[in-house]
């Protein structure tokens, strides 16, 4: 998931709660009983689907994904992409590569390593080590690496910092942001590179001393420099160094600049009555986490081969709207999907994101979470219905337009929780993964994902961190949703409705046991008056 504007502008406060959330679940949500009111031919799909899940499959991907960097354009980002789609020609379900024009950089580490001293000295840092401690677009060293001093500035994001400090030349060590220190220490006074030892609370740094965040430096051409991000035992050490007098460190990186378009591979299952509509599911491959997003990316695959069995053995008819399935690169993908035909946009039913998907949550702590499409909890805070820990985002009201899709793929998830005791929950629309987009254009959208997750953008989002059966349990909800929506037609009309309406009933029931204000009240009303008008365009064409 790609909120790096979110994690910067957390509060103290924000960071502390995200450090206690990731160590006890937040009491369930009370949610309505809709699983015992699915139209049936949304039953249907459901039983077709839950049996032909395929984990294995699922896992095998994200294990091969889980040790990659993959950086749109690099080697690790279109080797992904071609595993996902062997196995989807495989299974006979048509594919093609969408390329996106792109000046981006491609980034691929290949060697980094950080020693006290000279050549031969004690490793602090290294990608063997530590995964990935290198800062996305450092610029390789010379084959024999560098030894230079290293100077420690405190924080390092204000020019107060280096007072009396000769960085010019050196590696300077600091607690402040990455990019931020970046711009004060290299860009400004001619470092070769710095050193992030920040880290976020909710990693829990002070049980995990392994942990690191990893980053990102502004690329520059020009200026043939580096970063890395320390875990907490590096960053002591490098200190406990420097309190017995001056330190030199050698650093050795090799990297690579690959600049060749950006690809999306994109699945579809035509379309036998409106082939021009369309219901969309996304999932991005970018970043070097087994979780965030190797998980969404087999987990979306787990539920495209799961459909295709169901056709194959009889047990569900061709969609009458085509299904189209996205991966690539977060938000960008999405963006280029869209703007490329205004006309296809126009007529997308409904797109659901997946994007960490597959956490084993006694060891994440990250609960399963459905984050609605803007609707009133995404304006006004509800007791019902909590933020996540990212907390709320300004949403424009322009936003909150009634779609049935929240709650009915609420009702197919509790549907198989109900038969597994898998535990599912909801936030409020907060923003920031390829859902994002598709609101952005008008087209009902909402987000599979699990958070809290303490290993959340660090060099520990591993393959031991994931569970088959989690990613088992959403790609079933996601198909059996996708698959109503894509096969739903002028029958299906009014047992929506009705289920609509009841999931009405529910939350203002909610409301005024929780002394909603007047505005909310009215509020909920018209959204829900537009929630139950959508379910029209089920039997016709988008």
């Amino acid at each position: 998931m790609d909120t790096a504007a979110r994690l910067a502008a957390l509060s103290a406060a924000a960071l502390l709660a995200l450090a206690s959330a990731a160590t006890a679940q937040p009491a369930a949500p009370r949610l309505p009983p809709l699983d015992r009111s699915l139209p049936k031919r949304a039953e249907a799909i459901y039983r077709a689907v839950a049996p032909r899940v395929d984990t294995a499959t699922a896992m095998d991907v994200v294990a091969r994904m889980a040790p990659l960097w993959r950086l749109a354009g690099n080697p690790q980002f279109d080797q992904s992409l071609e595993w996902i789609d062997e196995r989807l020609k495989a299974a006979g379900i048509a594919t093609r590569y969408d390329t996106i024009p792109s000046n981006s950089q491609g980034w691929e580490m290949r060697e980094a390593v950080l020693r006290l001293d000279g050549p031969g000295g004690e490793v602090v840092l290294s990608r063997e080590q530590d995964r990935v401690p290198l800062a996305i677009n450092s610029h390789p060293t010379p084959a024999e690496g560098l030894t230079v001093p290293l100077v420690d500035v405190g924080r390092g994001a204000e020019g107060a910092d280096y007072d009396g400090k000769a960085v010019e030349g050196a590696v300077v060590l600091a607690n402040g942001p990455l990019g931020v220190v970046w711009n004060q220490a290299v860009k400004a006074r001619g470092a070769v590179g710095v050193i992030s030892t920040q880290i976020a609370p909710y990693t829990q740094p002070d049980t995990t001393p392994e942990v690191l965040q990893w980053g990102s430096i502004p690329y520059e051409a020009e200026r043939a420099s580096f970063g890395f991000k320390a875990t907490p035992r590096a960053a002591r050490r490098l200190r406990e160094r420097l309190a017995a007098g001056a330190v030199r460190v050698h650093v050795r990186v090799d990297s690579v600049f690959h600049r060749r378009p950006v690809r999306t591979l994109v699945a579809e299952f035509p379309g036998t009555r409106w082939p021009d509509d369309r219901v969309v599911l996304v999932a991005h491959v970018q970043e070097p986490g087994a979780n965030d997003n190797a998980s969404g990316s087999g987990t979306l695959l787990a539920a495209a081969l799961a459909i295709q069995r169901a056709i194959a053995d009889g047990k569900l008819r061709q969609p009458l709207r085509t299904l189209t399935l996205l991966w690539g690169d977060e938000n960008r993908a999405s963006d280029a999907w869209i703007a490329e035909d205004a006309a296809r946009t126009s007529r997308v039913l409904a797109m659901m994101s997946l994007d960490m998907t597959g956490e084993d949550t006694a060891k994440t702590g990250g609960t399963f979470l459905i984050e609605k499409g803007p609707d009133p909890t995404a304006v006004w805070e509800r007791p019902a219905d909590p933020h996540s820990e990212w907390g709320a985002s300004e949403v424009d009201r322009a936003l909150l337009k009634g779609s049935f899709l929240n709650d009915l793929h609420l009702g197919v998830a509790l549907r198989h929780a109900r038969e597994t005791g898998w535990v599912v929950r909801t936030n409020p629309y907060e923003g920031g993964s390829d859902h994002t987009s598709f609101t952005r254009a008008g087209v009902p959208a909402l987000l599979n994902w699990h958070f809290t997750d303490r290993y959340y953008h660090t060099n520990l989002d591993t393959i031991d961190k994931v569970s088959a059966t989690t990613m088992g349990h959403v790609a079933t909800a996601v198909a059996t949703t996708a698959w109503f929506l894509a096969s739903a037609d002028r029958s299906d009309v009014k047992p929506m409705e009705r289920y609509l309406k009841k999931a009405r009933d529910a939350r203002l029931a909610t409301e005024r046991r929780t002394a909603a204000p007047p505005e909310v009240m009215e509020a909920w009303k018209t959204w829900y008056a537009e929630t139950i008008a959508s379910a029209k365009r089920l039997g016709e064409s988008r």
